[in-house]
């Protein structure tokens, strides 16, 4: 029996090995028959764009991991005002918040995840960033639970699917918080040829909170659709989401051109009020010969913005005696960046001009001249004395700056840098401050007799200490 049982056992495994084989072989077969499909095809492939302004300066990742690549950044900056603010507080820029200090203005660690065509990213922010880019998003005033702290220590959050053999280079959608590409500028500190932006890119937003659909058409055009909250706002103003789009167009390694088009209704409770803004970016680099010991690369950048608000009380680009006054964003801005040593060394220079009736983009200032609302007052305002943000309010500025970058390999780089920022009002803090008489929140603010010390000019120098890896 045991014999008769063993043989029955043999049988049935040798006939199960030949149908193994058989199958294996009819499988290599139909493989063998259907081509292979062809590796999917990479927009800007080949190209170089280490050079553009707003782009990772880096060749490669040091890290090698499956399914997961780190991203490690440190973003530290020393900068003097010679207005010399008694409590050491910058005013209007979303990069530097502290005079005569060494501040830790950002700290981004995560990274990015795929498997298979999933993929998500995640990068924290630790820093003064965290506390200086959401003040200036008023949405979580609506409604409860807290989302500027609740997001205040993430920069990129989002989790997407890469759809294949669509299109060109085929198709992402990603849902979450994402980077903003509308005033040229990156919010990484470490992708920027300049350190303090000019105030077409410091007055656009840095983050959005939606869906975006990037579409890879050819070799040389992205598109990218966008749903999302709102401008720079983690929540919805009112009862619209904001639209827009983002075209790229790369025809050469050595040109770039882009544009940012955008519609929503941003004004808190006022659901006629409609704003539109285009951001329009050209980039060429008009020298390239790294292994010159002397200049090496040379590029240019000019970005135009356009926008305007119109509806419940302010009218687009001209006053009306019945539907309010003008309310509307022109800027433009320009830079040029030549390196030196193969792309070690480099000097830039550049500027921009802006101009703002209604201030609906002005960066507000902080302290007692805080024009937010007080959410433990409904009634006042966070600051005693306000900038005011009136329909109506002129706001004009223009600035220039001239900067030394040192690039001794691509994970670290140093800059010092000279600003010079200017306004028709005044807008920046002067010797006094905008906290208290003493410079110290503590100090009560007294009724009369002291108000936040604002000036129209000021002048800095920057030195920054940057890390990627």
């Amino acid at each position: 029996m045991k014999k008769t049982t063993i043989a029955l056992v043999a049988l049935a495994a040798l006939v199960f090995t030949q149908q193994a084989k058989a199958q294996t072989s009819e499988n290599a077969t139909s493989q063998t028959a259907t081509a292979a499909p062809a590796a999917e095809k990479v927009t800007w492939d080949g190209f170089d764009q280490s050079w553009v302004n707003g782009n990772d300066r880096r060749d490669s990742s040091v890290f090698h991991i499956p399914f997961f690549t780190p991203s490690i950044l440190i973003d530290c900056n020393f900068t003097h005002s010679f207005n010399d603010p008694a409590d050491h507080t910058v005013v209007g820029s979303t990069a530097l918040s502290r005079n005569d200090e060494m501040v830790i203005s950002a700290v981004n660690l995560g990274g990015d995840f795929s498997y298979g065509n999933a993929r998500g990213r995640i990068m924290t922010q630790f820093g003064t960033r965290s506390q200086v880019v959401p003040r200036n998003d008023l949405s979580p005033y609506r409604g409860q639970y807290d989302l500027a702290d609740a997001y205040r220590y993430l920069d990129e959050a989002y989790v997407g699917y890469h759809f294949p053999n669509i299109f060109y280079g085929g198709m992402n959608i990603d849902a979450g918080l994402f980077m903003s590409y509308i005033g040229l500028n990156s919010y990484y500190q470490q992708e920027n040829w300049e350190y303090q932006a000019s105030y077409t890119s410091d007055n656009t937003p840095w983050f959005f909170n939606g869906i975006r659909i990037q579409m890879w058409l050819s070799k040389s055009l992205k598109v990218e659709p966008w749903i999302i909250n709102g401008w720079q706002s983690y929540g919805m103003f009112n009862a619209l989401p904001g639209l827009g789009c983002n075209i790229t167009y790369i025809p050469k390694e050595n040109i770039k051109m882009l544009t940012n088009d955008y519609w929503g209704t941003d004004a808190a409770g006022l659901i006629g009020r409609h704003r539109f803004h285009s951001d329009n970016s050209f980039f060429l680099r008009y020298y390239n010969h790294r292994e010159s010991k002397s200049v090496s690369r040379m590029a240019f950048t000019v970005t135009g913005d356009i926008g305007f608000e119109k509806g419940d009380g302010v009218n687009g680009f001209s006053d009306d005696a019945v539907k309010g006054p003008a309310q509307y964003f022109a800027s433009i801005m320009a830079y040029n960046k030549i390196w030196f040593s193969h792309n070690h060394c480099g000097v830039y220079f550049g500027g921009g001009w802006m101009t703002n009736p209604g201030r609906y983009l002005v960066l507000a200032p902080t302290g007692d001249a805080s024009p937010f609302p007080n959410p433990y007052n409904p009634t006042q305002t966070v600051g005693t004395h306000p900038f005011t943000e009136n329909p109506g309010d002129k706001f004009t500025g223009w600035d220039a700056s001239l900067g030394l970058s040192w690039t001794p390999n691509q994970s670290v780089e140093f800059k010092v840098e000279y600003v010079h920022r200017q306004a028709d009002v005044n807008y920046f803090a002067g010797h006094g401050g905008v906290t208290s008489p003493s410079g110290y929140t503590y100090t009560p603010i007294p009724g009369t007799g002291w108000a936040p010390d604002l000036v129209k000019a000021e002048d800095r120098i920057v030195a920054a200490f940057l890390f990627r890896l």
